[in-house]
């Protein structure tokens, strides 16, 4: 072979092989990830489900669609409670639990004109008979709201690969979607990073997985008699 012709051929293989090597990287959307995603989905499902529930902590946000009311959170939780905000219907309000004590936080707009001079931006401890305790309680729970990403209803199916984020995922799709979609992280543990509810009732990204935080009642200057506060 004619030496300047040796080289060419030699610079083309050299191309070729790094063009193979890139190209069998590319299209390998499982390549460097912890393998979940060439598993069926009810396994992919059953260790996401796990993951989650053995993590201390969580940062939920995103919206829920509840008996025709949509609401708007931004929560963190661990197992003896959490605490952030939420919004519904132009009204955003704080939350935070600290074992079964549930605290309010709201502006005047959201008690009313009556009461709302006295109650607003100070910390309201809810007993725990009162409707709002039911009502808001949920919120604050991790294992409640945990519960309520794993309703997939129908056959489970491997979507596609996509990103939470910078964070690679798979898809796994409920009746093709319409009974709900999770994606779980390609990365490291395979946590839950978004839960897409059956029916558009909302979408939920997870995140901070595991990731401490303080959790405590508020000082007592900033809390305020409920009884007193609606009756004086």
């Amino acid at each position: 072979m004619i030496p300047g012709r040796r080289s060419a051929a030699l610079t083309s293989l050299v191309c070729a092989l790094a063009l193979t090597l890139l190209t069998g990287c590319a299209g390998d959307p499982d390549a460097g990830t912890n393998g979940v995603g060439k598993l069926p989905p009810t396994t992919i499902e059953k260790r996401a489900r796990t993951a989650a529930e053995t993590a201390d902590t969580v940062r939920l946000s995103g919206t829920v669609v509840s008996q025709g009311r949509t609401y708007t959170l931004d929560m963190r939780l661990r197992g003896n409670g959490g605490f952030g905000e939420v919004s519904t219907k132009g009204s955003t309000f704080e939350l935070l639990r600290v074992g079964k004590d549930l605290y309010l936080k709201a502006g005047a707009g959201f008690y009313g004109d009556e009461v709302g001079a006295k109650l607003k931006n100070k910390y309201v401890k809810v007993p725990a008979g009162d409707p709002a305790y039911r009502q808001f309680s949920g919120f604050t729970d991790k294992e409640v709201l945990l519960d309520g990403f794993f309703v997939l209803r129908g056959d489970l199916a491997l979507g596609d690969h996509r990103k939470v984020g910078s964070v690679r995922t798979i898809a796994v799709t409920a009746d093709g979607g319409s009974g709900g979609t999770i994606d779980v992280s390609l990365e490291g543990t395979p946590y839950p990073l978004r839960y897409e509810r059956a029916g558009g009732a909302g979408t939920l990204t997870m995140a901070d997985w595991g990731k401490d935080f303080t959790l405590r009642a508020p000082d007592k200057d900033e809390v305020v008699d409920y009884g007193r506060s609606v009756t004086s």
